[in-house]
């Protein structure tokens, strides 16, 4: 397998360090709002990246955090007036119900930062030990990490410390591109948002904490670093300087997912055009909606329009379609037995790819095409075959057809008969033939179907 690594900047042969495992820290949301389209996209990717590292048969280890103490965090918990632990807590809640949702396979750990403000002490006494971070020049009692001091600072971005855009430099810094490690407590913030340490009482710096714990649970030096393009630069760049400044390894391959833009804009708070969870579910099935946040490269743009996850739920729909029709059709056949690890090596060949999703997705569809052919001209054993393939690539991407499939299909199918038919009975009723009007009545009532007829329409139940 191959992975595009953003340190080296080209595609790199995916090896591990430890035989037969596979560790991965994902930098989880900071949770100060409700969950978006782009942290779930995030978490998505990882998810399927976890589960086809897992196929090819490695235990997968996968750390994604929970940024739950942060300027962001106190700054929106003071602006609608509630503690910041609550708030918090709620928002955690909310994504951990939308991977739920999208059926996001839950991580070896999913630490949260204030469980781990020992071992961010740690680290930060370690970089002052060896000359790397300093405290606050001003005497405010914040520290900070010297980046003057680590040559290869800005390796990650391919950028030097030189051309680096700078503001004002802060009174309490040597640098202007210095970051804090530790934050002094300040009077206007609640003193539960704040630690003891030998450096005073505060809390630590965002980057910080994702190197401490990534140390923590992986070890000093661990496979492969993820999160969203958006943290290459300050936060990943941070944690790399600080890690390796403190004697880490650290990552070995750092991937990188591309954002979402809102109908060709980017999406900001200042457009107003973000697309929340709530945005997303509900229309269209949660498969669905998995569909289509998996359906473009994870390194490439994510362009979301209105009828995106209508278009998803569509192509799903077709896929499962086919292994309905042939569990139904093969189910009385000496066919009839699914093999869930027949996967097509030009699927394989695909997922080896840089985890290359479309690529992988457009051989299920091939091979959905060909098994219907196979079913209509009774090419039994090929459709067979056909149907294992689709059954094993959908298992592979979390998409499978689940039991109650059968019966959704089935619903939609009927429900097209049926709106068909109220169409020209309400047609009938404006011309005037209330004959033909009442014969498909009570046609669809012989056949337990009964009709509703109100201001908003027409709608049909069971009877």
């Amino acid at each position: 397998m191959k992975l595009f690594d953003t340190k080296s900047g080209e595609l790199r042969e995916f090896k591990v360090l430890v035989p037969g495992q596979a560790s991965i820290y994902v930098c989880g949301p900071t949770v100060q709002s409700a969950p978006h389209i782009g942290h779930l996209r995030s978490a998505l990717v990882y998810d399927l990246l976890s589960r086809w590292l897992t196929k090819t048969g490695l235990k997968v280890t996968l750390i994604r955090n929970v940024t739950d103490i942060d300027d962001k965090v106190l700054e929106k918990a003071d602006e609608l007036k509630v503690p910041w632990w609550q708030l918090a807590q709620e928002n955690e809640q909310l994504f951990a119900s939308d991977y739920r949702r999208l059926l996001i396979g839950t991580p070896a750990a999913e630490p949260r930062a204030t469980g781990h403000i020992t071992q961010m002490v740690s680290l930060i006494q370690g970089l002052l030990d060896l000359g790397y971070a300093y405290e606050a020049i001003d005497g405010s009692g914040s520290v900070y990490f010297d980046t003057s001091k680590w040559e290869k600072y800005g390796e990650l971005t391919h950028q030097k410390l030189e051309d680096m855009e700078s503001g004002p430099l802060d009174p309490a810094k040597k640098n202007p591109q210095d970051f804090a490690v530790w934050k002094a407590r300040k009077e206007s913030e609640p003193a539960s948002a704040s630690w003891p340490s030998s450096f005073g009482s505060g809390r630590p710096g965002w980057h910080i904490e994702c190197s401490a714990m990534a140390a923590y649970y992986l070890g000093e030096q661990f496979d492969i670093h993820g999160g969203g393009l958006d943290l290459r630069f300050p936060h990943h760049e941070n944690e790399l300087a600080q890690s390796n400044a403190a004697g880490h390894g650290f990552a070995n391959y750092w991937v990188h997912n591309g954002l979402v833009t809102i109908q060709g804009q980017k999406m900001s708070k200042s457009l107003g055009n973000s697309v929340s969870s709530n945005d997303l579910f509900g229309k269209v099935s949660d498969k669905a909606v998995r569909y289509y946040l998996a359906s473009a490269h994870y390194r490439s743009v994510l362009d979301y329009q209105p009828e995106s996850t209508l278009e998803a739920e569509a192509a799903l729909s077709r896929l499962h379609g086919f292994v309905v029709r042939a569990k139904r059709e093969l189910s009385d056949t000496q066919f009839s037995k699914v093999d869930i690890d027949a996967l097509p090596q030009e699927f394989v060949d695909h997922m080896n790819d840089d985890l290359n999703i479309p690529g992988a997705l457009a051989v299920i569809h091939e091979a959905a095409r060909a098994g219907n052919t196979d079913l209509d001209e009774q090419r039994l054993s090929q459709a067979s075959r056909r149907w294992s393939e689709v059954v094993a690539m959908l298992e592979v991407l979390g998409l499978a057809a689940d039991s109650s499939e059968d019966k959704n299909l089935e619903h939609k199918a009927l429900d097209g008969v049926i709106q068909t038919l109220i169409a020209e009975r309400n047609k009938a009723r404006e011309d005037k033939n209330y004959q033909r009007a009442d014969q498909i009545r009570d046609q669809l009532l012989e056949i337990g179907i009964e009709l509703a007829d109100s201001p908003a329409g027409t709608h049909w139940s069971l009877n």
